[in-house]
């Protein structure tokens, strides 16, 4: 901020007090307030008129706070009487991106790479959208997402910053909504409305722009996690808040179908996996692995495994040389690497390979970084970062996608009754789950690449499984309280053959659990499982098909 005169200091102190005044309300506490404000903000910034604070009222808030608490009895967690903060040194703001030119996702990454750069520290992810181009249509589908933001820029200070990312990364005038390969639109700054001749906030097309509605609402949760959160649903042109005014432009409805996909960037290409459920085969190149150790310790028999599991119709393989049964010994990052590579580069070479996914299920930040070099697709973690505290920076470097599970403790550990206490196992799962995709967030791992993986099996009791199986739908829910994008991540599951399954088949053998598996994978995928990882591929892909069938009838019913 530049240095003011006591005299433009005095003259920014009385137009504050007007913009009070004719807000119609006093949002501040006191003249020292107002003298802080005064020189917070710029003089252009008071001669153009365009901050404009937001003081939540009654009257206000009366039919949103209806909407919401009808949506979930928790929405408002403060009252709409509560006093506003006005002068904060930083601003939480919403940025949304948009690409159609070019590598349209590392343009993403580029973008936000330079906004932490310069200022605009980034908390929060959208998901991805692939949507058709709106206004100008002879052009190329878009990739659409949106972040939210902390920054001690000004309004017109970021919109600067903005403008030259967009410029330093290609974007030229050209034909308004036309191509280009990067797009920065403010959203929402803090609790202000911004009106002056280059911008203008909340911006003025969001209410009829479902590629920006759909990111928007990804980056809130069900509950409002702060007054400023509050502050935007009042903006809506709806008394139900950003809610109601998705729902206006079709909601969820909207999603999956031809105009705008949600999808997750895997290998070179985009995944929709509202489409159908996804079978990964697991493959243990282990000598102690529960179900399978010993049998595939060669490359030949590993690589053979995997092919006839593709022959079945597996979509991925997942590659584990780490055993992760409890109990099982820890071995170096060294020994781990050695008896994956040559199994990984074998699988990797053959044609049947070409369009199959190859993820590592590693919770070494090393091993995950060799075998992406090596050509591993993405990364599955049973720890969700906790056994290793380089493993989120990596592979947010890595930029693949990042299977993160919810497990207490470590195999050694995870079963001890400490890990095993729970009064809500779907409720703590989701609050614990979503607290490591948010370090994953902060670390750098957008939401856009990220999987969600209860742990059936991993510091869960029999009863905590068959919890887990049926509350999927209740998993979700909890989730979406905090983080509605977060809650439309694809969910992985993992019943295969797992000790849980002996106890209530008295099957002792685990290649004897494949029917139990399979009616796991059933309520699974009933549930809203997206990826079922399994042993038996054949059997378990039949399921799949039967249950993708029901869903699809079910749709069409609805």
């Amino acid at each position: 901020m530049a240095h003011q005169s006591l005299e433009q200091r005095e003259t920014n102190r009385r137009r504050v007090k007007e913009h009070a005044a004719t807000d119609g309300g006093w949002p501040f506490d006191s003249e020292r307030e107002i003298a802080d404000r005064a020189v917070q903000i710029s003089p252009a910034t008071l001669d153009m008129n365009i901050l404009k604070q937001l003081v939540p009222t009654k009257h206000c808030f009366s039919g949103f706070t209806k909407h919401c608490r009808a949506l979930h009895p928790s929405f408002l967690h403060s009252s709409p009487d509560a006093s506003v903060e006005v002068h904060s040194p930083e601003q939480e703001v919403v940025i949304a991106l948009g690409s159609n030119v070019g590598d349209r996702l590392d343009n993403f990454s580029n973008a936000l790479e330079l906004m932490n750069k310069s200022g605009i520290n980034i908390t929060r992810h959208a998901c991805l959208y692939e949507t058709a181009p709106a206004y100008v249509t002879d052009q190329p589908h878009f990739l659409n997402s949106a972040v939210r933001a902390v920054t001690k820029l000004g309004p017109h200070e970021l919109l600067g910053v903005l403008k030259k990312i967009e410029k330093d990364m290609g974007r030229t005038g050209g034909i308004r909504y036309g191509p280009r390969p990067i797009d920065l639109d403010i959203l929402f700054y803090g609790k202000f409305k911004v009106h002056s001749d280059i911008l203008t906030i909340p911006h003025e097309r969001i209410w009829e722009r479902p590629f920006v509605m759909a990111p928007l609402l990804d980056l809130l949760g069900s509950a409002a996690d702060c007054d400023t959160v509050t502050c935007w649903h009042s903006f809506s042109l709806h008394s139900g808040g950003l809610f109601e005014s998705w729902e206006k432009l079709g909601g969820e409805s909207l999603i999956g179908k031809e105009g705008m996909k949600r999808v997750l960037p895997i290998k070179n290409g985009l995944w929709d996996w509202s489409q159908r459920t996804s079978v990964m085969g697991i493959l243990n190149v282990t000598p102690d692995s529960f179900s399978d150790g010993g049998k595939f310790l060669s490359v030949e028999s590993a690589v053979s495994q995997a092919r006839l599991m593709i022959s079945e119709g597996a979509d991925m393989i997942d590659i584990g040389a780490q055993s992760t049964r409890p109990m099982a010994s820890r071995i170096s990052a060294e020994e781990e690497l050695d008896r994956l590579i040559p199994v990984l580069e074998g699988i990797i070479g053959m044609p049947e390979a070409e369009g199959k996914l190859i993820s590592v299920d590693t919770f070494s930040s090393e091993v995950a970084s060799e075998a992406v070099s090596k050509g591993a697709h993405l990364v599955n973690d049973i720890s969700a970062g906790t056994l290793d505290s380089n493993m989120l920076r990596v592979v947010a470097g890595l930029k693949v996608p990042y299977v993160a599970m919810h497990m207490r403790g470590d195999p050694s550990t995870m079963q001890n009754s400490e890990n095993l206490q729970y009064d809500d196992v779907c409720k703590q799962i989701a609050s614990e789950l979503y607290s490591r995709v948010k370090y994953a967030e902060l670390s750098g791992i957008p939401a856009w690449r990220i999987i969600i993986d209860p742990g059936i099996g991993f510091s869960k009791k029999t009863e905590h499984n068959l919890d887990i199986l049926v509350g999927l739908p209740n998993i979700r829910a909890e989730i979406a309280r905090k983080s509605f994008g977060v809650s439309h991540a694809p969910i992985l599951i993992g019943p295969s053959r797992k000790r849980f399954l002996a106890d209530i088949c008295s099957r002792t053998a685990a290649d004897e659990r494949d029917p139990a598996t399979i009616a796991c994978v059933t309520a699974s995928v009933l549930g809203g499982a997206n990826i079922v990882r399994v042993h038996n591929v054949r059997d378990n892909l039949d399921s799949v098909k039967v249950c993708d069938a029901i869903l699809k009838q079910r749709s069409c019913i609805i």
